[in-house]
């Protein structure tokens, strides 16, 4: 969860470094659609499926590509800050790396597939790596589906908030069976689908987190209650405390804990646009270690 942290905040600053931004490339085919993006500079920043790439760069290059778009594809410009997964993201692996000099990490105890080309991943050395390389390199999601296709993979289930990936998952794993997670409400048919294809349960192996997440409970604006922003990172807090809100045009929501905690550490800052299911705050429960 720092490295979380970390790696967002440098994203930003590598992201308003200069105006960048992302193109969903639909349809066409693929040879045609690299070879555009690299005629005009740009980086196949993500390789969602057959028929979904995206298009990371300038402003300038975006613009470009929208005036000459490969043949047959439908371009859509996407909502983001920056051209994310691609060399403009380079200051942002530096500082995550630097982060990540003094952290010690263990093997995973299940089966771990990497974005950066798909593969597997048994070392959790080899696992930092990527992950600290993979925020300047493409995302492979295709190459993990194949994996996933490999491995024989029966159920998918897609944590909150859910929902794109399972549908690239319905087109690219014909027979499995999916589900998103988008409520608590769904986690009664996401239990019934571990136990129906026999899944190995990730908390038998004793990797149990003492901490809890609270999240944004609906698309909005996240206001911390008080004039000097979000309570501190050690500050102990009650049940049903009022942590902040998120604002959204019908009203507020409030942020508040069912059990009595300490704050560990913030993920948004007061002002931050966040959707629904976004986590917001990292909270030890009174009594853990």
């Amino acid at each position: 969860m720092r490295l979380i942290a970390v790696r967002s905040k440098a994203m930003a600053r590598a992201a308003a470094a200069e105006e960048t931004g992302m193109t969903a490339v639909l349809g066409g085919a693929e040879p045609e659609v690299l070879a555009a993006l690299e005629t005009h500079g740009l980086t196949p920043a993500n390789i969602n499926a057959t028929g979904q790439i995206v298009a990371a760069g300038t402003r300038a290059q975006l613009d470009a590509l929208a005036a000459d778009p490969p043949a047959g594809a439908r371009l859509r410009p996407l909502s983001v800050a920056g051209a994310f997964h691609s060399p403009h993201m380079a200051p942002a692996v530096d500082a995550l790396r630097a982060a990540a000099a003094g952290v010690t990490i263990a093997d995973p105890a299940i089966p771990l597939l990497s974005n950066l080309d798909g593969a597997a991943v048994a070392s959790g050395a080899d696992w930092l790596e990527r992950i600290i390389t993979q925020v300047s390199a493409p995302v492979r999601w295709a190459d993990c589906m194949r994996t996933m296709a490999d491995l024989g993979t029966s159920a998918f289930i897609e944590l909150l908030p859910g929902g794109t990936l399972t549908g690239l998952a319905r087109r690219a794993l014909p027979g499995v069976a999916t589900l998103a997670l988008k409520t608590p409400d769904d986690l009664a048919a996401g239990r019934s689908l571990l136990a129906e294809h026999g899944t190995q349960n990730p908390h038998d192996s004793g990797h149990v987190p003492e901490w809890r997440l609270l999240v944004a409970p609906q698309d909005g604006t996240f206001r911390a209650d008080g004039e000097g922003g979000p309570l501190a990172p050690g500050v102990s807090v009650s049940s049903g405390a009022p942590l902040g809100h998120v604002e959204v045009r019908s009203g507020q929501h409030a942020i508040a804990p069912s059990f009595p905690a300490t704050i560990v550490e913030w993920l948004v800052e007061d002002g931050d646009p966040v959707n629904v299911g976004q986590p917001l705050v990292r909270l030890l429960p009174d009594g853990s270690e």
